[in-house]
Order: C-alpha cells, then sequence, then structure tokens
C-alpha cells in the first residue's frame, strides 16, 4: 500500500479529532468473581503484580495482521510474561458474544473482546461488558469510550477498497466504480454486516455514498442489493489464507489491515493497491471491554492498560491504525514521521466523523430487517 508523509494540517487534525476529553476519573471498583470481590490495584504496576499471580488472559478474535496485533500481542506477553492465547482469530463480533454465552462461568471463557462498535450496546444489556476506566481515560476522547466505562475504543481506521492489481487491470476507486460489470464476482465483504463490524461500516460507507447518512443506511443496503443482483458481489470472507490464494480481487475492509498482508502478498505473486473511496469516507472504531466473571479478572484489564497506554498505542500506529490517544502521543513527541506515514491520507483524516451511539443501534436494527431479504437470501 502508498502511504504518504502527513501533513502538519492533517497532524492537528487528528490530533483534534482525538483531543482529550473532561472529567477526571479513577478506576472501577475490583472485580467480582464467584469467589467474591479481587483487588487489583489502581495503577498499572499494581494490576500488573495482581495479573502476574493470574498468570493468563484469554483473548478472542485478534488476528495477527489486523492492526498490528501480532506485534502488540508479543509486546504484552514480553513485557509481562502473561500467557495471551487468542481463540478462533478470525471471529466475528457476533461469535465473541456468542463465545461468551457458551463458555460462561467456564476457564477458558474470553476475558476482553474486541467488537465492532454495533455491538458495544448488546455487549451492555446482555451484562458482558464490566465497567472498567483505564488509568489514561481522560486522554481517550469522549467519541470512543462509554461514559459509564463500559467499554473504550483503543484504536479507529477508514474503510477502502483494496484491489490485487494482478488480477484487476483497472482497480475501483469509488463505490460507484464498484458497479462496473468488469467487477462481476469480485467484490467482498470482510464479512455478514450483521455480524462483522467491518462489513457493517463498508454498508454505512455505501450508504453515505450515495445520498444516504449516519440517520439512513437503507441506501447502502440498496447498493449492496444491486452488487449482488449484477453479480459483482461475492460471498467469501475478506481473510489472509483467501486474499493471498487471489480468492478475494477486490475487498472492502479497514486500511489497517492491509499494512502487514502487503507483503505476504507479494511473497505470492500478487500487487495490492488499497484507495479511500472518495463517494464514502467512513471511519470507525473497534470496541474493547473487560467481561463481567472474567476468570482472570486483573490480567484481563492489564491487557486494555496495555492496549490504551504508549505500547499498545504506539503498535496499532505501526499497522496503520489511529490510536485513540493519538493526541497524547504526539504531545509526548513519540510520533516520529515514519510512524504518521502509516495512516491514511491527511485530506481523508480531516473528514471522519463518529455516528452516535444511537445512530449505530438504528442502523444495525434495519440492518437485521433488511440485509436478510434485500442482500443476502437472494
Amino acid at each position: 500500500m502508498r502511504t504518504r508523509l502527513l501533513a502538519p494540517v492533517a497532524l492537528a487534525a487528528v490530533a483534534t479529532l482525538a483531543a482529550c476529553s473532561p472529567a477526571a476519573t479513577e478506576t472501577a471498583a475490583s472485580p467480582a468473581t464467584a469467589d467474591g470481590p479481587v483487588d487489583c490495584g489502581t495503577t498499572v504496576d499494581e494490576i500488573a503484580a495482581a495479573a502476574a499471580d493470574e498468570g493468563r488472559v484469554n483473548l478472542i478474535a485478534l488476528p495477527d495482521t489486523w492492526a498490528n496485533y501480532q506485534g502488540i500481542l508479543a509486546s504484552f506477553r514480553d513485557t509481562y510474561g502473561i500467557e495471551a492465547p487468542v481463540a478462533n482469530p478470525d471471529a466475528s463480533s457476533a461469535d465473541e458474544l456468542t463465545a461468551i454465552e457458551t463458555l460462561r462461568g467456564q476457564p477458558d471463557m474470553p476475558e476482553v473482546v474486541d467488537v465492532g462498535a454495533s455491538f458495544t450496546q448488546q455487549m451492555i444489556d446482555e451484562g458482558y461488558a464490566e465497567q472498567y476506566r483505564p488509568v489514561v481515560w481522560d486522554e481517550i476522547p469522549e467519541a470512543l469510550k462509554d461514559p459509564e466505562g463500559h467499554w473504550v475504543g483503543a484504536y479507529y481506521g477508514v474503510m477502502a477498497i483494496a484491489s490485487n492489481t494482478t488480477l484487476v487491470a483497472d482497480p475501483p476507486e469509488t463505490f460507484a466504480d464498484l458497479e462496473d460489470p468488469a467487477y462481476k464476482g469480485q467484490v467482498t465483504l470482510n464479512g455478514d454486516p450483521r455480524e462483522a463490524g467491518a462489513a457493517f461500516a463498508a454498508v454505512m460507507a455505501a450508504s453515505l455514498a450515495n445520498g444516504g447518512s449516519f440517520d439512513d443506511i437503507m441506501p447502502g443496503i440498496e447498493y449492496f442489493a444491486g452488487l449482488k443482483e449484477s453479480g459483482n458481489l461475492q460471498s467469501i470472507d475478506v481473510t489472509e489464507a483467501a486474499l493471498v490464494a487471489g480468492e478475494v480481487p477486490i475487498a472492502l475492509d479497514w486500511t489497517y489491515n492491509f499494512p502487514a498482508i502487503e507483503p505476504v502478498m507479494a511473497e505470492a505473486g500478487f500487487d495490492l493497491q488499497v484507495t479511500v473511496p472518495s463517494d464514502g469516507v467512513y471511519g470507525g472504531y473497534y470496541a474493547q471491554s473487560v467481561v463481567t466473571e472474567a476468570p482472570h479478572p486483573c490480567a484481563a484489564r492489564l491487557w486494555l492498560e496495555h492496549l490504551v497506554g504508549d505500547d499498545g498505542a504506539l503498535g496499532y500506529l505501526e499497522g496503520g491504525a489511529i490510536p485513540a490517544r493519538y493526541a497524547a502521543l504526539v504531545e509526548k513527541g513519540l510520533v516520529d514521521d515514519e510512524l504518521a506515514a502509516n495512516l491514511p491520507e491527511p485530506e481523508v483524516i480531516e473528514q471522519i466523523e463518529f455516528p452516535t451511539q444511537e445512530q449505530i443501534d438504528a442502523a444495525k436494527a434495519t440492518l437485521a430487517e433488511q440485509w436478510g431479504p434485500m442482500v443476502a437470501d437472494r
């Protein structure tokens, strides 16, 4: 993927988007387990000491090439010496909630989730999201955290069109381009938008490109209904294996999912071009929650602290994701030109806005009702 250095105005734009929010808050009270409350402490050092006694945290749905989770996981394990196995790395957000329900009360239940914004309210409603405010809470912008502390959005990215230019001679650059009959059987969503955050974001972006808004996702659903009817939309997920095998000529996915896969594809003989569609710029975050009744509650908290702390934030940046605390990193002088070059282009970042939780929930409800009859079941 071609990247460009961020101009000073773009750095300022990102810093403004990630500006510190008010209302200093302490971390949540001690977590409750089947054996009673557990005192994890209130500083990262205290939490790390308590987590070391537990020795493990169960994670889920963290592919190595997704936002540099391979590097972030290695940093966590090396720093704290805690086991951090990842179950079902390619799981969707819906799969994560199903795993919590299925494994509830068992020692291998997922203890921290990484879910699309359209699943945060469900996490809360089903009682799976513990209230926990990391120690850097005040440096996380309001748009990227639940006011009650049920989740934080540690990173975000922008929906992009990635084309395997070895297979696609004239790569598309807009949602309008994707309607060309030349792309029959080539356009691929990363999952089902009713279950996967990346696919949900693609539908929202398509809606913006076709006269819709955060309050009206129907134009996006109608757009994909048209792609399905024309035969342009194919029904497989965007995974590393599918990309490397050449099964996904055109992928709709987050900008940060391609830097790590590009060299792997090059080894397989494929070239990749990644473009943010100018007619549908959509930025979205993934939310992290400590799961209630976690078997290793202090280690779960430590993982979340690691994600939003400097090490995790810089790890996201290395993968091309924009960390929630970008402004704080810039202020500390931790972001050099090489790291900044991993981000989307300056004019794209300047356009990023996030829908409210109410808008996300309403869009999710419309998708649940209309995606099947209009797209999936046709």
